[in-house]
């Protein structure tokens, strides 16, 4: 895996974005970059170490994702630990989780996720229409520096699993398809967070949740 580095000036926090071989790096990386962030794409967990704060993207299968990203799971729980920001985006939201239905296929054992926020991911119900695609409305529920600004603001939604806590205070905001869901979690400390959505397909939402995050590892 290669190390890219952005030139932006002026950066207001130096951030790193996963390259475990899954996730949108470039998209994420331009969103993270129009925020005000130095951003550095890289597996290299000296770099986790030095950053201001570490994106976990991600997109495909929970199973692959927890395979590809595993022999960095003690590296990511170190930067966890440290009370670095650490924010997952989709399925590397889900990944900060304990476990997912969609990592126990049949004749498989189940895939042990990052227990960062426990709690696991379920599919939604049959009859439901998979995956669920498109722009919703966040309902913010607590207090959390990521949402300053977006309630009742749209966000755009592609997954068909979506995350259960095991504590209900790990629900940030929420959204509604049929069902009222997590839209962001984050873990007690408040350093481990993540959205079901992609903010970097969010327009103004998304800008808005991205610049939190900058402020966020700013501040830290």
């Amino acid at each position: 895996m290669s190390t890219v580095t952005s030139d932006q000036q002026q950066s207001l926090a130096d951030v790193v974005v996963v390259d475990y071989g899954l996730g949108n790096l470039r998209s994420v990386t331009r969103g993270l970059e129009r925020a005000g962030a130095d951003v550095e794409i890289t597996d290299d967990p000296e770099a986790f170490a030095d950053a201001d704060g570490v994106v976990l993207p991600g997109v495909g299968a929970f199973r692959e994702g927890i395979e590809n990203a595993d022999p960095l799971r003690e590296d990511l729980l170190e930067v966890a630990d440290a009370g670095t920001p650490l924010f997952g985006i989709c399925l590397g939201m889900q990944m900060l989780l304990t476990t997912s239905e969609e990592g126990a296929n049949e004749g498989e054992s189940a895939v042990q996720g990052l227990d960062l926020i426990p709690g696991t991911n379920v599919r939604f119900a049959e009859g439901q229409k998979v995956p669920h695609m498109g722009w919703n409305e966040l309902s913010v529920e607590r207090d959390h520096p990521l949402v300053e600004g977006v309630d009742g603001r749209y966000a755009y939604f592609v997954h068909s699993y979506y995350a259960v806590p095991d504590d209900e205070d790990a629900t940030v905001a929420t959204t509604d398809y049929e069902r009222e869901f997590p839209a962001i979690v984050a873990n007690e400390a408040g350093n481990v967070f993540g959205t079901q959505f992609h903010p970097e397909k969010s327009g103004e939402t998304g800008l808005e949740i991205l610049r939190n995050f900058v402020e966020i590892c700013r501040d830290e």
